[in-house]
């Protein structure tokens, strides 16, 4: 039998269960909130350049993403070779890749996980259609967009926004069910760090041996600095653009002044990296940008087994959040554990 399956969300977990489910015996509709795919893993495009202002790289560490990733061919693939080294507030760097894990990329961007994914399943994905509200009743699920727009009824429903926007559709459920407010309970438990990614464009090279450094400690200002030159493709002529994501603590400082102050905050993110690197020119960019990311890292899962309890009424989720690390390899293997349960 055929099972009607929706999935909200269209970022690297939903993306994932989607294709997982191809091949199986069901109907596949994915809405997502954006004109855009892949969530975090995200691409930009400026006078003939690309930058990943998310996720800079997809870690292959695990068979499942292995597959997943391998299954897209090797056409427009980046294999990231140059390392990923650490650095402390003081500006000391340690040259050990500590996480000498396969990584990847794309030419074309990051936001091509998703749309290789999508292009090779019949799944329906409707964007620009935020889900408001969902219900339930002998027919399936029904879900209610901003629009006033009806979907469904679904056998299957799949959750995969951040725990805070899951959470509020959970809030605004008419779902008739005890399991419900367990539900809302278990999955509002989760907390999260923000992030800020400052992109900071040059018109000259970096010569440095690393594609990215990470922050030795968590609580850093800097969390990570990565230079899209090493990605193929993403810069086609002479220069240089750093991507900055600054930690929790300073987006929070910073909170307020994203909108109205965001070149002055670029200038404080600029002399931040020329100070760390010791190059006093990266004080100076020829061109900035920025996003503000609310929901970048979990703190921590949800309760053990906790989500399992709509799974009898068709109800799943997933997302980093359900694996509780803040990586997009982690939403892929979600997304794809996921599936393997809902398969009819």
């Amino acid at each position: 039998m055929t099972r009607s399956v929706c999935v909200v969300g269209a970022g690297a977990a939903g993306v994932a269960a989607t294709y997982a489910l191809r091949d199986a015996r069901a109907e596949v509709t994915v809405l997502e909130k954006s004109r855009g795919v892949c969530g975090r893993a995200a691409t930009r495009r400026r006078d003939g350049r690309r930058y990943d202002h998310g996720a800079s790289h997809l870690p292959v560490a695990d068979e499942r993403v292995a597959a997943f990733v391998d299954e897209f061919g090797a056409d427009g693939l980046i294999d990231i070779e140059a390392p990923v080294w650490t650095v402390d507030e003081t500006g000391a760097v340690n040259e050990t890749d500590s996480d000498p894990t396969r990584r990847v990329a794309w030419e074309s961007g990051m936001t091509q996980l998703a749309k290789r994914a999508l292009a090779a399943t019949e799944a329906a994905v409707e964007r620009e259609t935020r889900v408001m509200a969902m219900d339930r009743d002998e027919r399936g699920w029904r879900l209610t967009d901003d629009d006033g727009g009806s979907h469904g009824p679904f056998d299957v429903l799949l959750l995969t926004p951040p725990a805070p926007q899951t959470a509020s559709l959970l809030a605004a459920t008419g779902w008739a069910s005890e399991r419900a407010i367990r539900l809302r309970e278990a999955v509002g438990s989760v907390e999260y760090d923000g992030a800020h990614s400052v992109i900071l464009g040059y018109d000259r090279p970096l010569d440095r041996e690393w594609f990215g450094l990470r922050a030795a400690t968590e609580d850093g200002s800097l969390q990570w600095i990565g230079r899209e030159s090493v990605k193929a493709g993403h810069i086609p002529d002479s220069g240089e653009i750093l991507v900055v994501q600054m930690g929790d603590a300073w987006a929070r400082a910073h909170e307020g002044e994203f909108e109205s102050e965001s070149e002055a905050i670029a200038d404080e993110v600029a002399a931040l990296v020329a100070d760390r690197l010791n190059e006093p020119w990266l004080a100076d960019p020829a061109w900035t940008d920025d996003q503000r990311w609310r929901y970048a890292r979990p703190a921590s899962p949800p309760p053990a087994a906790a989500l399992d309890a709509g799974e009898d009424d068709g109800l799943y989720f997933a997302g980093d959040w359900v694996a509780g690390e803040g990586r997009v390899d982690a939403a892929i293997r979600s997304g794809i554990e996921v599936a393997e349960r809902i398969r009819p």
